[in-house]
């Protein structure tokens, strides 16, 4: 049975229930398996898979100590009818290939009830948590699922878990740094277990509250008087990482099926990122066996990870830009810590290192050993506002095919960097349905935008032919149920007193 443990220690390891249940370790650490790896999800037969039987694959290799029966069950209630699109996670061709020869693909990833990628992960983290102890309704512990999120993994949370027993929900989201579809998303929720607060910061702030909240010993301590544990939704729990693995061999199943790639064939992804949880996903595929040659790194202005992965120098301090893609408005990308602890071959002792001085001093820098490993692996590139808004018309101009400014930041990175050599297909990961940022692809189109969202989805429309998700359409005739706004120092009180409701 694989066990999991802090990313700074090899102490007190868990069953991969336990990491899920908790969220994050002790330490602050992230929980990760030594056994990543030992089993390979074999590429015969993977093109007659559909993505049921390949999430019970993927999730029966990472996640061991759930019964066949029980993954089954996850698989079958977060996937079976919610979702639009009978693949799930369809893979699109672009129409022209680049000069090398090498083709596009697009893996629609926002089919889901919320439009985003999120969705993939967070159908099945309630799914999985609910099958962790006593969080099944009949016990008497309750878990609050406490949640910071950049735009999309808030609304996508807040659907999963509403109205799940024995679970409760708060999500904080940075006031004003989001647009206006996705506050709408949160803040007309339904569910008696939800909460949603705005803060007043930037997604980093509140992410490092939230982390804070988690630490905080004499919190917890009040809140166990009450039968109430703290885990978490974003992408730093597992149960939220290792769903993402599936889509990537989705991906690769379909290109099988439709004859563009053959059994073997080395493949890259490119992948618009923020907090290193989508794109780890992928080198977590690469690690079961799936034949990636590459997997890029695409960054908004916000450009922490190109830096990074260029310099081996991570530094937070630095401009904070607020753009038109952001979920990946980001200064301290979480999950990188995962990808440091596999490819330092698990030093803990570096691993933690480096995060304390992340911590205290800002930044740190790696050895250039672990960079050069780290650079066979991953490539990088960003694009400015400027950038993003020629790729959502170029896109739409040579392809006839609509993208979000995320997915823009991808398109253009591809668009500039050469496919490597050996690769048969290059695939861009699409992380929102461009309806959820109607205003910023209207003007890159060069349409008029009337003052209000809803109205640039209907010109949006006319212009195009597409059509706006029913979900997103409606969300102007919702009532809006949380109008809460806090300041940074005032999330742990708002969590307290939303435990305190939980029935």
């Amino acid at each position: 049975m694989a066990t999991y443990h802090s990313t700074r220690s090899h102490e007190a390891p868990l069953t991969s229930k336990e990491a899920i249940r908790r969220g994050i370790a002790p330490d602050g650490g992230l929980y990760v398996s030594d056994e990543l790896g030992c089993t390979q999800i074999p590429l015969a037969g993977l093109s007659e898979m559909g993505y049921l039987n390949l999430a019970r694959e993927v999730l029966a290799a990472l996640l061991t100590d759930y019964a066949p029966e029980e993954i089954a069950a996850c698989v079958s209630e977060a996937y079976e009818e919610t979702f639009a699109d009978a693949e799930i996670t369809p893979v699109r061709r672009l129409t022209p290939a680049n000069a090398d020869g090498v083709p596009t693909h697009v893996l629609e990833l926002w089919h889901g009830p919320t439009s985003a990628f999120k969705d993939v992960a967070l159908q099945m983290l309630p799914r999985l948590m609910a099958r962790t102890g006593s969080n099944d309704g009949t016990g008497d512990e309750k878990i609050m699922i406490v949640t910071a999120t950049s735009g999309d993994t808030g609304k996508a949370a807040l659907a999963g878990f509403a109205d799940a027993p024995g679970v409760g929900i708060s999500v904080f989201y940075p006031e004003g740094k989001v647009s206006r579809v996705q506050e709408l998303q949160m803040s007309t929720q339904e569910g008696a277990n939800v909460a949603v607060c705005g803060v007043r910061g930037n997604f980093d702030d509140a992410q490092t509250a939230v982390k804070q909240i988690f630490a905080d010993r004499e919190l917890a301590e009040r809140l166990a008087t009450q039968g109430v544990m703290l885990s978490s939704a974003n992408s730093i729990n597992v149960g939220r990482l290792v769903p993402q693995v599936v889509y990537y061999f989705a991906a690769y199943a379909q290109l099988l099926r439709s004859g563009d790639i053959s059994c073997g064939d080395e493949v890259e992804f490119c992948v618009p990122t923020g907090n290193f949880g989508d794109i780890l996903a992928g080198y977590y595929a690469k690690r079961l066996g799936l034949p990636v040659a590459r997997l890029i790194v695409a960054s908004d202005a916000n450009n922490v990870l190109f830096d990074f992965l260029t310099t081996g120098t991570y530094d937070r301090k630095r401009p904070f830009f607020t753009t038109t893609s952001p979920s990946m408005d980001i200064l301290v990308s979480s999950n990188l810590e995962r990808m440091l602890y596999y490819l330092s071959d698990g030093d803990v002792e570096l691993v933690s290192r480096l995060m304390g001085q992340l911590a205290d001093e800002g930044s740190y820098t790696l050895p250039n050993e672990l960079l050069s490993k780290i650079q066979e692996v991953f490539a990088c590139g960003w694009a400015d506002e400027d950038e993003v808004a020629r790729a959502i018309k170029a896109c739409w101009n040579e392809n006839g095919y609509l993208i979000d400014p995320h997915t823009a930041c991808g398109y253009h990175v591809l668009s500039h960097m050469p496919a490597i050599p050996g690769s048969k297909a290059r695939i861009l990961l699409s992380t929102a349905n461009p309806y959820k940022f109607p205003r910023a692809v209207a003007s890159a189109l060069g349409l008029f935008c009337p003052p209000d969202d809803f109205a640039c989805m209907q010109v949006l429309e006319k212009a195009t032919g597409t059509c706006a998700p029913a979900q997103l359409a409606e969300l102007q005739d919702k009532p809006v149920l949380h109008t809460d706004v806090v300041d940074i120092d005032g999330m742990a009180s708002f969590v307290e007193q939303a435990a305190g409701g939980l029935k």
